[in-house]
């Protein structure tokens, strides 16, 4: 029993090794034109920047190398377990080429790729190739120990390793130097792996800097989520006090009046009855004014686009909505993403003096984005009162962002993204 455990476990290791070394050598060989080509494209991209060439290539270039990051970034999680995390900052889509040019040149994430590139063509070379190198190197002593030293030597010394190998003796030295070699190899190539990654994320991972600064964004966008909370809390409150109870409360006064006037006075007891009644319906439609500010049953029910056509046709000016969205998001993101595009058309309505409005909806590479427009008077900004503030700390907590084109004159658009999977 122990000597099949043991005979399994060394056809593990050896597999092991084996699967090491392969995977290694199509990095090598796949990756390295890639790299060289990227590194050159970039390289030549942004030089091409102060003539203009540069502002419509070089997001393309860069989003090649973004792409061809991510691939090692998945191969180091798939391959060694190595988790290599991403800090890219988020681009609209709809930003024109100068903004998403200089967008990703301001992005530190951006430099570290680019750093990368040309570590990954020398070093990250050798240490993708170096397990291939170190597992089918000592097959060659044994091939050399074969006879075939008489063909490689040629009439002259032939090294393999540090034998020279000179005749039959010494070609099997060589082949005794290739056994000990392949025995290192079989316990040694599946950690050398690893290596060629961890190499990879010793420079593609944020720096401790950028870290601590992402943790002081989540914790203000926490805090800004706690204090939202208790403020929407005391909203509540202060509408069910001044509303619902007050009208709940005088259709109890009315109904012991009722009581006290329905065999004296009956014609004033049916009037009574009648304000009753119309307490109750007003108390009723307050109540659900409370239930959809605090959460839409239609989104709820019906999801985050058909909550937006419904928010659409309260609104008093026209406003067209264009959904496409193949599922749902978690519940909160819903949530998010409803109340920043109402706030959004609820300024749009005060402020915009536009008579038309378009809201898109789509998910697209991991992000909800949602985008409204309108053709206003322009000149919205985060911060000047007009409620983006608020929007833009509200998806803040979920790590969304805010952008905002509103030029003198119009028209206005604001777009919204929320990173979320849709199930």
């Amino acid at each position: 029993m122990n000597t099949g455990t043991k005979s399994g476990d060394v056809r593990t290791k050896a597999w092991a090794a084996v699967l090491a070394a392969v995977q290694g050598l199509s990095l090598a060989v796949a990756m390295l034109p890639v790299a060289i080509v990227c590194f050159t494209l970039t390289v030549v991209s942004i030089g091409l920047i102060p003539i203009g060439i540069g502002i419509v290539t070089t997001p393309s270039v860069l989003g090649a190398v973004r792409r061809f990051a991510d691939t090692r970034r998945r191969l180091a999680a798939e391959w060694s377990g190595i988790r290599i995390p991403s800090a890219y900052r988020p681009i609209p889509p709809d930003a024109n080429p100068w903004a998403r040019t200089f967008g990703m040149l301001r992005d530190p994430q951006t430099w570290r790729d680019v750093l990368w590139l040309p570590v990954d063509m020398t070093a990250g070379f050798v240490t993708a190739l170096l397990p291939a190198a170190l597992l089918f190197y000592p097959f060659e002593g044994f091939v050399v120990a074969a006879g075939l030293w008489r063909a490689l030597s040629d009439g002259r010394t032939y090294w393999y390793g540090f034998v020279p190998v000179t005749g039959q003796p010494t070609a099997l030295a060589a082949a005794a130097l290739g056994a000990v070699l392949l025995v290192v190899a079989y316990h040694v190539t599946p950690r050398l792996l690893p290596v060629h990654f961890q190499l990879t994320r010793a420079i593609l991972v944020p720096d401790q800097g950028e870290l601590a600064e992402r943790v002081r964004v989540l914790t203000e966008t926490r805090r800004d989520a706690v204090d939202t909370s208790a403020a929407e809390l005391r909203r509540i409150e202060r509408d069910l006090h001044d509303g619902a109870q007050a009208r709940l409360v005088a259709m109890g006064m009315d109904l012991g009046t009722i009581e006290m006037l329905v065999d004296k006075d009956p014609a004033q007891a049916r009037e009574l009855i009648a304000q009753a009644r119309r307490n109750s319906v007003d108390a009723l439609a307050e109540l659900r004014d409370l239930v959809r500010g605090i959460h839409p049953p239609v989104l709820a029910e019906r999801g985050l686009g058909d909550a937006v056509r419904a928010l659409a046709l309260r609104l008093p000016v026209t406003t067209e909505v264009t959904v496409e969205l193949s599922g749902r998001a978690k519940a909160p993101v819903e949530s998010a993403a409803y109340f920043a595009v109402s706030e959004v058309l609820t300024n749009a309505v005060k402020h915009s003096g536009a008579d038309r409005i378009w809201v898109d909806l789509h998910h697209a590479d991991g992000m909800l984005r949602a985008t409204v427009t309108d053709n206003g008077r322009g000149g919205a900004a985060i911060g000047a009162g007009s409620g983006l503030a608020g929007v833009e700390r509200r998806l803040g907590t979920f790590d969304g962002v805010l952008a905002v084109s509103s030029p003198a004159g119009g028209p206005t658009m604001v777009t919204m993204e929320l990173p979320c999977a849709l199930s």
